[in-house]
């Protein structure tokens, strides 16, 4: 073999398949989205958050009693550990991302556990849903104190995402509002064999423990190639300023060979089932709940200019709208911070990537792909 890079080999694992998963598939030619066996469609707005989670480690949607007992459960451990606060505010002090402070605080939730290493199946779901219970109290509590704010203390009476809002605001949320982001961890919760998921996988697959394994994903997940571009998009709609500008910047921006944030994906040739989904939780929250009417009036002009002006300059593409336009148009409406966003993907994302964990414990395979070597060969220490 020479000492070239073969064009036959997929870059970044591009098509291998890496496991075998219960979790979700991804159809990118038809735009479907199945998890745990239902299309998103089936599940979005019809169960909670609580329950697809459930669903993603359990393998079914829990009885009322399960449902309950599991939203008890959850809501008991919302309160952060005293050295994971502490760490949430040395963070803030030194004006640390969201994603990176929930990615430092993550790590100190292991010194909360009994056994950090254990991993059995009863081990894995208590941690699950801790994890689950303390992601949204870290954001919460990060968001605040760097606007120089005292976290709120979490409440067990509300439900998870009407939680979060009440610790950021103060004040008891819209119904709508928590609806609309229980929705959107729902739609969020698992995407096939992503990156950060992957990372949790090879983590776990090494008989380390859940802690470990989805630090690592929040890893994965800030870099911008995989994290998404929810908080730019906003950035363009702020420089369109009004619809009458929208085609003219549009068309100069693809001249200029840039990207149009929020539309095109690498999986979807269609459009992407969670635009679908969110696309109605933006239109019901319009009629409710939002903190910038006009920007959100604008995004539904600039979305139609878009599409269309992308169907006259890159014809065949089949560039749609994908998540991350819809995600920056809920989180804002909600009255969230850009850069939050990805942050708030990871609440959602984290019991995916704890039932990759789960699954992956189960397999107890390591995982251990291999490399081709394109360097030289046969060189000599000089003397």
């Amino acid at each position: 073999m020479s000492g070239t890079t073969s064009d036959a080999k997929p870059r970044g694992l591009d098509g291998v398949v890496a496991a075998q998963t219960r979790m979700s598939h991804v159809d990118g030619q038809n735009g479907v989205l199945i998890i745990g066996g239902y299309e998103l469609k089936e599940l979005a707005g019809k169960v909670t958050f609580e329950e697809a989670a459930h669903l993603l480690w359990k393998g079914r949607l829990p009885s009322k009693e399960e449902k309950d007992e599991l939203t008890r459960a959850i809501a008991t451990q919302r309160a952060l550990p005293v050295n994971t606060l502490e760490v949430v505010r040395e963070a803030a002090k030194k004006g640390a991302p969201p994603i990176d402070a929930l990615r430092m605080a993550c790590a100190t939730l292991s010194l909360d556990l009994r056994n950090p290493n254990d991993i059995s199946p009863g081990a894995d779901f208590d941690n699950a849903k801790m994890l689950v219970a303390r992601f949204p109290t870290i954001i919460a509590a990060h968001t605040r104190l760097l606007a120089g704010q005292e976290p709120i203390a979490p409440r067990a009476d509300l439900s998870l995402a009407a939680n979060f809002l009440y610790m950021i605001f103060g004040k008891e949320p819209d119904p709508i509002a928590a609806k609309a982001l229980d929705v959107y961890w729902v739609t969020v919760i698992d995407h096939g064999m992503n990156a950060s998921t992957f990372a949790a996988r090879v983590i776990a697959s090494t008989r380390s423990d859940m802690v470990s394994a989805i630090t690592g994903a929040i890893g994965a997940l800030k870099g911008p190639l995989h994290g998404g571009a929810p908080g730019p998009v906003l950035d363009m709609l702020l420089d369109i300023k009004s619809a009458d500008n929208a085609e003219p910047w549009v068309r100069n921006e693809l001249a200029a060979g840039r990207r149009i944030m929020g539309f095109g994906h690498r999986v979807y040739k269609v459009r992407d089932p969670r635009a679908e989904v969110l696309s109605a939780v933006a239109e019901e929250m319009g009629g409710a709940v939002l903190h910038d009417k006009h920007l959100f009036d604008l995004a539904r002009e600039v979305e139609r200019t878009v599409l269309r002006v992308l169907d006259d300059v890159k014809p065949g593409r089949n560039l749609k709208t994908n998540v991350e336009f819809y995600t920056a148009l809920v989180l804002q409406s909600l009255g969230l911070q850009p850069s939050t966003f990805v942050a708030m993907f990871a609440c959602g994302r984290c019991a995916g990537w704890a039932a990759h964990v789960i699954e992956q414990h189960a397999e107890d395979h390591l995982i251990r792909p291999m490399s081709e070597y394109i360097g030289p060969r046969g060189l000599t220490v000089p003397r």
